[in-house]
């Protein structure tokens, strides 16, 4: 059907320019909204009815006449019906339907490929924080990522895989300290370890391991870092580098036991010590974007269509997590990639609107809508 539906396409451009200079170019088939209606449908009688000083629905009978005359429309259409004020409703022969086996076989692997575009496209997925292992949430994030750039690939795309390392902030602090307190010869349970619904601690097994391997004076290796523990029990600081270094090592065993392969692994670090972050949040400052309240910093996150505004930095001096992700998305645009696909988890739906304002917001020549989200 791919080989009719372009005949068709080429048959309704001659025809539109032949009707009104420069129609042509706007031809263009619709599905449907209701599959009775037939197997292709067509506006183009409606747009011309005012550049041609006519009815729309005779542009539409005139339309159907020269059409269906054509070489292209004879051997895919079996007829074509007006609708409403002028809606052309095509409904294929059923060999145009059958063709695409044909096409199908001929073409093999390479079917629906379509040629280079000289165009790129950015798209980061999994993105796991490096606090645990990956789970089977995870594994389906690597998998539609995986699958979203292999499609993007056969249309043309030039694609870049990136995976976004959240190696900074409470997290990968609160993951330093759980190993400590582990490393020390505490557990789960006991009086010295965080409790409640709101501890900064991570309980899992797994944070023994890390301990223990650290204790160990072991060296561990990443796609990106390597790292040796230096068994001291007050190198919270080597702890943390430790602990990081093994985590990306166990999720880089996940990743290519699963065949995804990256790119680049930009890390959140990076942001804060490259001075990004404090970049963006000072654009946002200078646009008039930002305001002081309760001893935080605040963006105007609603003249953007967010449903309140955000806390960008808080009391104490740290950013809030979006505030980061902006200045990421920056970097994201300056390096090129005008086009960008986030894969994310449904508990990240809410950055989307907060991370859009913010990069609205500091006027970096960023389009709406930027990035595209699933």
């Amino acid at each position: 059907m791919l080989l009719a539906k372009q005949e068709l396409l080429s048959a309704l451009a001659a025809e539109l320019e032949r009707l009104h200079s420069g129609a042509g170019a706007k031809a263009i088939f619709e599905s449907p909204k209701v599959a009775a209606h037939g197997d292709l449908a067509c506006t183009a009688a409606m747009h011309l009815a005012k550049p041609l000083g006519q009815n729309p629905r005779q542009v539409g009978e005139a339309l159907r006449t020269a059409l269906m005359a054509t070489p292209a429309f004879t051997q895919w259409v079996e007829s074509i019906d007006i609708a409403g004020p002028g809606f052309l409703n095509l409904k294929l022969k059923p060999s145009a339907k059958q063709a695409v086996i044909q096409e199908v076989l001929h073409a093999a692997s390479l079917f629906g490929k379509q040629a280079e575009r000289n165009e790129k496209v950015l798209v980061e997925f999994v993105s796991a924080n490096p606090t645990g292992p990956l789970h089977v949430g995870h594994g389906r994030q690597a998998a539609l990522g995986d699958a979203i750039c292999n499609l993007f690939a056969t249309q043309g795309w030039s694609v870049y895989r990136e995976f976004y390392y959240n190696d900074a902030g409470v997290q990968i602090n609160t993951l330093a300290t759980s190993t400590q307190l582990r490393a020390q010869g505490f557990k789960p349970g006991d009086a010295q370890w965080p409790s409640g619904e709101n501890a900064a601690a991570y309980n899992g097994d797994y944070i023994q391991d890390i301990a223990q391997d650290f204790l160990a004076k072991k060296t561990v290796k990443s796609d990106d870092r390597e790292f040796t523990g230096s068994g001291d029990l007050n190198d919270l600081n080597g702890m943390r580098e430790f602990a990081v270094a093994y985590l990306r090592h166990e999720q880089d065993l996940d990743l290519k036991a699963f065949d995804v392969k990256f790119d680049n692994y930009y890390l959140e670090s990076s942001l804060y010590t490259s001075g990004r972050v404090d970049a963006a949040v000072k654009k946002l400052q200078e646009a008039g974007k930002t305001y002081e309240q309760d001893g935080a910093l605040w963006l105007k996150s609603t003249d953007y269509g967010d449903d309140k505004d955000r806390v960008m930095r808080k009391g104490d001096g740290t950013y809030t997590y979006f505030v980061p992700d902006v200045a990421y998305h920056i970097a994201k645009w300056e390096r090129g990639f005008t086009k960008v696909v986030n894969i994310q988890g449904t508990d990240h739906h809410g950055t989307i609107a907060r991370v859009r304002a913010g990069l609205q917001a500091a006027g970096a020549g960023i389009p709406e809508g930027y990035p595209d989200y699933v």
